[in-house]
């Protein structure tokens, strides 16, 4: 009989302790098998020529397999375990015939038909010793110095790669958790071990929306953030969450356990939130939300699934309990908003995608073309015409809104130039955004711009809606009384559905109300509706105002319009945008 190399005995309660917490902060208990470890463990089976090699953690009442070579199973009972008299003696061990040890002899390694086991400590620099590096065999055998000293040295390795991932670059400073790299290395892994196929669910936890987060930096200061982020770990282990990921500044992501389907996790992810509510400063100046993304092994990428989860909990801001599911239909939507900011700062550079098209606007007291409005066109190389509703709304909330109005305006000044060398003075009314009423240089740039082209500003009207007006309107009056002190025209665009106030309008500069086509559609089948069109054109009178009706299309419309006093007209009763040269064959088949 071969004895033991050393008779077992406990470790204290408190280094028991310690050794757990510090096993735990390094959050590899239950988390994906990885290549890196698996490469030392293959190692190791070969160098000894045995069937059996593992990474072994011993946690409080198992024996846990991070990494494994000829195993099936990912745990065993710490009791009776060799590996768990390593992690008590913080010495190597070598067993070389359990069945004959009196120790060993009834362990669960025995029973099942293992004779031989040499485990190497796998030891932190704190000095816990966090399991074993071992080989096993099912014959008996005994160990040369060089083979022990080799053990050691793959233990040496194995704890070398766990303290690289938890401390070059994976590992969040603030947290102390593993960060978004180590997430992407842990997702990749599961494709090396999970059926390719399977569908699992992933939840990103945000503590705050951008703007919150903003607000509260300013005003607390970045401590107060990293305050926030210490407090919510500890309540992502209650809450059962597996191994945690600090992903973004308060963001966490995690994994749900496998089987679990969507509705009970979507439960269970709102209690945790509930339960959140109760306690903590932060509730009450920041919103938390749970976005949450199954995702299939094998078939979707890492980044790909923090983007999903990420816009989950970006729209679980505006839902009703702060947890939303990923919807594949309303990414759809995002990405081709993407793609048009995207495809459009191309267009803006190219010289043949964008053109500008020109609707008439017609005096309703004598017929004739009083002016015209430009309209952007975009036909793209691949994907054709796209419509200015698509896209302008996009582009007017980015920073492309300002060479927009740019390349806008040149392309109509140099219209007008070409069209005055033929004889033909047309104004052109050109539309701008909210954001380019806040560029302090806007007025300097449209002024330049005329003056190069040798135009008056009078023939240039600038057309902008309520909305834009209201967005910040003492730097928008302010900006439209020095353009119409300049002699530019301006209009207010789509009367009738923004939020401006009537003393606000009357105290504005504009020449021109424009009521939106919305009131032309029911007009002459809705008394109400006439009743509000004939009050709007009554008002914008008094206020000293022209008005013109956008969207008219039968002739019943513009014949209330004229009787309501109504100035001018524009639509599709008259003419749809024309391109230049069609506009002008138009105006010459209206001459008398």
């Amino acid at each position: 009989m071969n004895p033991p190399l050393f008779q077992p005995h406990c470790a204290s309660p408190q280094y028991e302790t310690a050794r757990l917490d510090a096993l735990r902060r390094l959050e590899l208990l239950d988390s994906p098998p990885s290549e890196a470890f698996d490469r030392i463990t293959r190692m190791a089976a070969q160098l000894f020529g045995l069937p059996i090699a593992a990474v072994s953690l011993t946690d409080a009442n198992r024996q846990w397999f991070k990494s494994k070579v000829g195993i099936t199973h990912d745990t065993i009972p710490r009791m009776k375990a060799p590996c768990a008299l390593v992690a008590d003696e913080r010495a190597v061990l070598v067993v070389p015939d359990l069945l004959e040890d009196p120790y060993f002899r009834d362990s669960p390694l025995a029973d099942g038909g293992i004779r031989f086991y040499a485990g190497a400590p796998l030891t932190t620099s704190e000095g816990f010793c966090l399991g074993a590096m071992c080989v096993l065999g099912t014959e008996p055998r005994q160990v040369s110095l060089a083979e022990r000293q080799a053990l050691t040295d793959l233990a040496t390795m194995v704890m070398a790669q766990i303290e690289l991932q938890h401390a070059f670059g994976r590992v969040d400073p603030v947290s102390g958790l593993p960060n978004r790299n180590q997430f992407i290395i842990d997702f990749n892994d599961l494709e090396l071990y999970e059926p390719n196929g399977e569908v699992r669910i992933a939840a990103l936890i945000s503590l705050a929306s951008p703007q919150e987060l903003s607000d509260a930096q300013r005003v607390m200061g970045s401590s107060y953030l990293d305050d926030m982020v210490r407090e919510t770990v500890p309540q992502l282990r209650l809450g059962g969450a597996g191994k945690i990921y600090h992903v973004g500044s308060t963001q966490f992501a995690f994994f749900a356990p496998r089987g679990l389907s969507i509705e009970p996790f979507c439960e269970q992810m709102q209690s945790w939130l509930d339960a959140r509510a109760s306690y903590g400063q932060a509730r009450l100046i920041t919103t938390t939300t749970v976005g949450i993304a199954p995702f299939t092994v094998g078939q979707t990428e890492g980044l790909d699934l923090l983007r999903n989860m990420h816009s989950a909990a970006h729209d679980a801001l505006a839902a009703e309990r702060c947890v939303r599911v990923f919807s594949s239909h309303h990414d759809a939507i995002l990405q081709r908003r993407f793609w048009l900011v995207t495809e459009f700062g191309t267009a803006l550079a190219s010289e043949d995608e964008l053109h500008l098209m020109f609707q008439p606007k017609v005096s309703l007291l004598d017929g004739a073309c009083v002016g015209v409005e430009a309209l952007l066109r975009w036909n793209h190389p691949t994907a054709g015409a796209i419509s200015p509703g698509e896209f302008m709304p996009v582009i007017e909330t980015t920073s492309l809104a300002r060479a927009t109005t740019e390349w806008v305006l040149r392309a109509a000044l140099r219209q007008m130039v070409a069209w005055r060398r033929d004889g033909l003075a047309l104004q052109v009314a050109v539309n701008v955004s909210a954001v380019n009423l806040e560029e302090p240089d806007f007025c300097d740039r449209v002024l330049m711009e005329l003056q190069h082209h040798g135009l008056a500003p009078s023939c240039l009207v600038i057309e902008l809606t309520e909305s834009a007006l209201m967005r910040n309107p003492k730097v928008a009056q302010a900006t439209l009384e020095r353009l119409g002190r300049a002699g530019v025209q301006l209009a207010i665009d789509d009367f009738g559905t923004g939020y401006s106030s009537l003393s606000y309008l009357q105290s504005l500069p504009a020449n021109v109300v424009k009521i939106d086509q919305s009131f032309m559609r029911n007009l002459v089948q809705d008394e109400r509706c006439r009743a509000l069109v004939g009050t709007m054109i009554k008002l914008s009178h008094d206020l000293g105002h022209k008005v013109v009706a956008e969207g008219v299309e039968t002739v019943e419309v513009e014949d209330f319009l004229r009787l309501a006093g109504c100035d001018e007209v524009q639509g599709y009763l008259h003419a749809r945008p024309l391109a230049p040269a069609v506009l002008v064959e138009w105006l010459a088949a209206r001459q008398p």
